[in-house]
């Protein structure tokens, strides 16, 4: 069996096959940081080989799921310069590209916030449960950025016309409309409901031999066709581009001191 990375930001527990991750930072509804990001692809590094390790679980804790990236990241990366947004932006792509292609199962169970890198996440998972009032939205551009390296991701998952249509509005939404798009597949109205859910998908998991399911798994991404390190690499420069022009700037100051930037009405 695989040993696992010591992380500060989630926590592991491995149980009968399962690995549990859960995204750990509740004061800020589990944005993440880059350490989380870090944390996150040494544990799918870490038990990739691992039949053993047959589906990965990934939550969050206090209620909330992902509230997206961490501002204050972007803050520090700020006064590095454009090439380290580019480099920090990137760096999420690569962990959404390791999640689509983990030979594991992957089930992403959503509650509170799922909001632009944790919609993300929830779009590179085989199976994804959420809460009714679990809010989903790609908030970007609202705060004068883009979603650059969740984009292709939400295209391949639920079509390029719903995408245009949340991407460009920042709109949010709860569970059922999550379900009526393809981006969830079961909606649960409370705890317990969803508890009870994730068990009986794990139980039809664990019936599946986990190298057929690995093999599967690679030839249904396959089928479908994959986000390009070409684009997610211009994705990432197009983000540099903006988080540090007069939109991003405006936009990510506004957030902060809890405004309206100046070209909302």
């Amino acid at each position: 069996m695989s040993s696992l990375p010591v992380c500060q930001t989630l926590l592991l527990e491995l149980h009968n096959g399962v690995l549990h991750i859960t995204l750990n930072r509740p004061d800020s509804r589990n944005a993440m940081s880059l350490q989380m990001v870090a944390e996150l692809r040494s544990v799918l590094a870490a038990v990739r080989d691992d039949r053993g390790v047959r589906a990965l679980v990934i939550g969050g804790a206090g209620g909330h799921f992902c509230a997206g990236g961490d501002l204050k990241d972007m803050a520090s990366a700020r006064a590095q310069g454009s090439s380290a947004h580019r480099d920090l932006n990137r760096v999420f792509g690569a962990l959404l590209q390791e999640v689509q292609q983990a030979p594991q199962v992957v089930i992403t169970v959503l509650q509170g916030a799922v909001l632009g890198g944790g919609f993300g996440l929830a779009c590179v998972s085989d199976i994804a449960l959420a809460d009714h009032q679990a809010q989903f939205g790609l908030p970007e551009t609202s705060l004068g950025l883009l979603p650059a390296q969740v984009a292709p991701f939400v295209v391949q998952r639920i079509g390029l016309t719903e995408a245009r249509r949340l991407a460009l509005t920042a709109a949010r939404f709860d569970g059922h409309q999550a379900r009526r798009m393809g981006l969830v597949h079961f909606v649960e109205h409370d705890p317990q409901a969803l508890a009870e859910r994730l068990d009986e998908v794990l139980a039809h998991v664990l019936c599946c031999a986990p190298e057929a399911n690995a093999m599967t798994k690679k030839l249904l991404l396959a089928s479908a066709g994959q986000p390009s390190d070409a684009l997610l690499d211009q994705a990432a420069e197009w983000f540099s581009e903006a988080v540090t022009g007069a939109e991003g700037v405006e936009g990510t100051m506004a957030f902060v001191q809890k405004r309206k930037p100046g070209w909302a009405p």
